[in-house]
């Protein structure tokens, strides 16, 4: 029976075919060093002439090696994959396919007598025979579970593979079969990757040689491959920008945001967050960036029209006023193509986020929402609201179409989150922010509002974010506690250098506290540490004397 996964009906897996790999390693000179072979050119395959690890499809034969297997009985491979049943097979699929390619057996045994009769192999039976000739036993023990990733919806040919990492067997050398393997070569992960070398690698391969790359020898990669727990699926999805197609990792901002708005892999989203471009998020929410990308704005910030299908429309943050303003304000009218826009909302007042409501409240006549600012640094101060909404207020816009104001201070103190009740979506302002951390700066900024705002937001059921710089964001609660627990790990850097260092100012804890963060961005970290700071000396933990700080 072929492996079986706990969800046979998982429509990511539908028509992937079942395949296994193994990277073949050994040590050199310079680290360690993988075995990469180049496939066979062939018209109409992407893997065509592509350097990858051995590997192949499974054969209906591999289970019937089992028995012949020295490490893990089925049962345990599958708990370890994740199966129902039938995980064996990868294993028994990654020594046969490495043995056809490169001539390398795992196995114990009349070796020589069976590496002479490689070529003379046509088929998963042939090779079951030639483990029963000569009684050989697989030595799947020397295989460590790596990683498992998935072909993305949209390709053609998907294959549902497994990885794993192994030490080349003593006394072997590998030779290419000049069939499916042209070519090989040991190579060191850098050197592989190395763009002068211009080879042809598949996401997979090149997200797999940055992993082995971290490490210094071999048995630091095997050691860390049998540590990991449930490694997780990676399938990547397709995304496209001006140049074209190409797969998106899991790990790159646009992943979510394609998933949601592409699950069938058509490959026509963008990875990419160009000014002025109009993307239909929902059938109830658009999304406009800004021109004003920059390191503290990322690809810029996001405007956000909102409303049932076909109905007025809110306009959310319609960003700075600047040079592009017009232009962007012309962008989002031609998105509400000819709908009314009827209120325009902000979370808070931030110079990236709120001036051009006055613009667009001069182009429409809609009312403006949201807070004032409490302090004037940095802030837009002439926003002047309409309507200064409540905690928990909702908005009806329309039929099935609801916002609920949710306070939310620490990044601003009139920071306001809103959200769509109807998908549970959480517009978040700068509240939660994608790829960085959001600066915490004092007076208007306060650590303690921060983070109760933060897990105030664990209490609601929230599907996405949609923050105001980047893509949707997925799993929002886990979002959520990895803020909670970087801002807590950083507190508690802050409590270990002043026990360490004793009475300082704030400027000389900064290269201790943030000594992970670049030099250049000091001044700025100095602000998020006086943030720290303040939290800490409001609950006793740290006093100041004479400008001196210590432990309380």
């Amino acid at each position: 029976m072929p492996p079986t996964p706990l969800n046979p009906n998982d429509p990511d897996l539908a028509g992937a075919r079942l395949a296994a790999s193994v990277v073949v390693l050994r040590d050199g000179d310079s680290g360690p060093e993988v075995l990469m072979l180049r496939r066979a050119e062939r018209d109409g395959d992407i893997r065509s002439g592509v350097w990858v690890f051995p590997g192949g499809v499974l054969d209906a034969t591999d289970g019937l090696l089992h028995e012949r297997c020295d490490g893990e009985d089925d049962a345990a491979h599958s708990t370890r994959l994740g199966l129902a049943r039938g995980a064996l097979d990868y294993a028994v699929a990654a020594v046969r396919e490495c043995f056809e390619e490169v001539g390398l057996l795992f196995a114990h045994g009349s070796l020589p007598a069976a590496v002479a009769e490689r070529h003379a192999m046509q088929s998963g039976e042939d090779f079951v025979a030639l483990c029963q000739r000569h009684d050989l036993r697989l030595a799947t023990s020397a295989l460590v579970y790596h990683s498992h990733w998935l072909t993305p919806p949209g390709i053609a040919k998907r294959f549902d593979t497994r990885f794993y990492v192994a030490r080349l067997p003593d006394g072997q050398q590998p030779q290419a079969d000049k069939g499916e393997a042209l070519e090989i070569a040991w190579l060191t992960p850098a050197q592989a990757l190395d763009k002068e070398r211009r080879l042809k690698l598949l996401p997979v391969t090149r997200r797999t040689l940055q992993d082995l790359g971290r490490f210094t020898s071999v048995q630091a990669i095997l050691d860390e491959a049998a540590a990991r727990v449930n490694p997780p699926r990676h399938m990547p999805r397709l995304g496209c920008n001006a140049q074209g197609v190409r797969p998106v990792l899991p790990d790159e901002w646009a992943y979510a945001e394609i998933g949601r708005l592409d699950p069938q892999g058509r490959g026509d989203i963008w990875f990419e967050l160009p000014p002025l471009r109009a993307v239909a998020l929902s059938e109830r929410v658009m999304r406009v960036t800004c021109g004003n990308g920059s390191v503290m704005t990322g690809p810029g910030t996001n405007t956000y029209l909102i409303g049932a299908p076909g109905g007025p429309l809110a306009v959310l943050d319609p960003g700075p006023d600047d040079a592009d303003t017009e232009a962007h304000l012309q962008a989002v009218l031609q998105a509400a193509a000819g709908r009314p826009i009827t209120r325009i909302i902000v979370t808070h007042t931030h110079k990236d986020h709120s001036p051009a409501a006055q613009r667009l409240h001069a182009l429409t006549g809609a009312p403006l929402v949201g807070l004032a600012a409490v302090h004037p640094e940095w802030q837009d101060t002439v926003f002047a609201p309409d309507h200064a909404p409540a905690d928990g207020e909702r908005l009806v816009l329309g039929e099935g179409c609801t916002l609920r104001a949710v306070h939310t201070p620490g990044h601003a103190a009139n920071h306001v989150c809103w959200l769509l009740e109807e998908e549970k979506l959480l517009f978040t302002g700068d509240h939660v922010m994608q790829g960085s951390t959001v600066v915490i700066n004092p007076p208007d900024g306060d650590m303690a509002a921060y983070l109760g705002a933060l897990e105030k937001l664990l209490a609601i059921d929230l599907d996405w974010f949609a923050p105001g710089h980047g893509f949707l964001m997925a799993r929002p609660h886990d979002e959520l506690r990895k803020l909670i627990a970087h801002r807590l790990a950083r507190e508690a850097k802050v409590l270990d250098a002043l026990r360490t260092l004793g009475p300082c100012s704030d400027e000389a804890l900064v290269p201790t506290v943030y000594g992970d963060v670049p030099s250049a961005r000091h001044a700025l970290a100095l602000r998020s540490l006086r943030a720290h700071l303040g939290k800490l000396l409001a609950e006793g933990r740290v006093r100041e004397d004479a400008g001196q700080l210590r432990l309380g």
